[in-house]
């Protein structure tokens, strides 16, 4: 099977079930969530591996961050990292090896937790508060990577990043915040969830934040020295090359509710 059909297939099989997920929300995003929280995270950790991850610890800890984020929202996801950093550092002490850092292992660990946990942690705690405000997040989110790479082909020029990620363009970057800005502030638009201007400034910070997120893993793979973070959906890439800049938006945007909301 060629690259392209592999990529329509897998497609095809996982798109309904995201939307049907993020339709339903409750206990059938977080099973999902927990789900594609746990294969990436067992993507960054192979390709980590190192650098000896504790990698039990972490799939409990990217797992508990979800199912906090479902029960106790922000407050939870904050609160459960403690005992995820007590339960990693446990381990770590438990097979200390003489020619690795723990502190790298327990380092890697963490912030893979951090990253993917709280990451789709968001989305659930998004999705708990309102189908329309994920889905304008998520919507934008996508919405900034296409425009940014098809106007990063027509006419991108000048190099965003080129020591992380040599295909992107301040041209694309800039057509992206553009496009994701209106998408989210569309979705939104007479809602009742946020005024006009606020819905402005949180597809602002989607938009923006968006290329960063891929710009990260850009830069863990690379400082890793691998292309893909796995094969597992084959002409996509694994799991973490198809979520991350999400990884990054959600929790961004809850920020910035935080901010219209408080400020």
């Amino acid at each position: 099977m060629g690259n392209l059909a592999s990529r329509i297939l897998v497609a095809v099989i996982l798109l309904p079930i995201a939307i049907a997920a993020l339709w339903f929300g409750s206990w059938w995003l977080v099973g999902l969530g927990v789900v594609a929280g746990v294969l990436a995270a067992h993507e960054l950790w192979t390709i980590a591996r190192d650098h000896r991850p504790v990698m039990l610890a972490g799939y409990v800890g990217v797992a508990a961050v979800v199912l906090a984020a479902h029960l106790h929202g922000v407050q939870g996801m904050v609160l459960v990292l403690g005992p995820v950093v007590l339960l990693t550092f446990i381990l770590a002490a438990a097979s200390p090896h003489e020619h690795h850092s723990s502190l790298t292992s327990m380092a890697v660990t963490v912030f893979g937790v951090v990253w993917i946990g709280v990451g789709l942690g968001a989305v659930v705690v998004l999705r708990d508060d309102s189908f329309t405000l994920v889905l304008a997040v998520l919507l934008g989110t996508w919405a900034s990577d296409i425009g940014a790479y098809a106007i990063g082909r027509l006419i991108g020029r000048r190099k965003l990043a080129p020591a992380i990620s040599p295909g992107k363009s301040v041209e694309g970057f800039i057509a992206g915040v553009v496009v994701g800005t209106v998408v989210v502030w569309w979705v939104l638009y007479g809602q009742g969830i946020v005024g006009t201007v606020e819905g402005l400034v949180l597809g602002l910070i989607v938009a923006l934040t968006g290329p960063f997120g891929d710009l990260l893993e850009s830069f863990v793979k690379r400082d890793l020295g691998v292309k893909d973070s796995g094969t597992l959906l084959a002409g996509h890439g694994g799991v973490l090359d198809r979520i991350d800049a999400m990884l990054i938006t959600a929790p961004m945007a809850l920020f910035g509710l935080w901010l219209i909301t408080y400020l």
